[in-house]
């Protein structure tokens, strides 16, 4: 009546030894470069946004050399964990600075946490300051934000 299967199993493939698998450390290590990239994207964008605005905008954000600089040690960390390859640096994209502004820092706050929950499992306390570090940059915005 029914058709036998074939085909091996899922999990009969899954405990094949000739595929190779990663330890949870080199696991994290990937995890943590990638939510440390996508920090950086935003933290480019928001520097890109915080340069181009005119001074006429009452909202507009300042250019941030603070920004700048977390932006390279972001970097740095991302290398340390992808075995010294540096992320690619994405241009940022143009648009109006006021709307976007406020949900880059909610982006690059919820990205920063993500990342320091990471580093505190992998216990990588260079990481860690620099998530907290981010976390808090991008909070102060957020309460303007949520006053104004």
């Amino acid at each position: 009546m029914y058709e036998p299967i074939r085909t091996k199993s899922v999990h009969t493939m899954a405990a094949a030894p000739e595929i190779p698998h990663r330890s949870r450390e080199e696991e994290l290590d990937i995890r943590l470069a990638g939510q440390l990239t996508a920090l950086l994207t935003v933290t480019d964008e928001l520097h890109a946004l915080a340069t181009r605005a005119d001074g006429g905008a009452a909202d507009a954000p300042a250019p941030d050399g603070a920004a700048l600089a977390a932006a390279e040690r972001i970097a740095e960390q991302v290398a340390r964990l992808s075995d010294g390859h540096y992320p690619l640096r994405a241009e940022p994209t143009d648009g109006a600075a006021a709307p976007r502004t406020g949900a880059l820092h909610q982006r690059a706050h919820t990205l920063a946490g993500n990342a320091l929950a990471v580093a505190t499992t992998r216990n990588d306390t260079a990481v860690m300051a620099l998530a907290a570090e981010r976390v808090a940059a991008h909070a102060a915005p957020l309460r303007g934000l949520a006053t104004a």
